[in-house]
């Protein structure tokens, strides 16, 4: 499998992110090692989710039941 550039961030659950433009995926790498896939992510959302003052609010409140997703490691 191969994951885009994960960047890291600061946060209480999530060690780092990233986005698989050509395939519209969102990685998320929790501080637990487990990495999930959202899939079918506009860019927009991503850059949202980056830039949210709290990451797993934001993540919960518009990717959870938004869009499919599953774990990949």
């Amino acid at each position: 499998m191969n994951t885009p550039e994960m960047i890291l961030v600061s946060s209480s659950n999530i060690a780092s992110i990233g986005y698989d433009e050509q395939n519209q995926e969102v990685y998320v790498q929790f501080l637990n090692n487990t990495l999930y896939k959202y899939k079918g992510v506009p860019i927009h959302k991503f850059e949202n989710f980056k830039c949210a003052p709290s990451l797993g609010s934001y993540l919960h409140r518009n990717f959870k039941n938004v869009y499919p997703y599953e774990k990949v490691g």
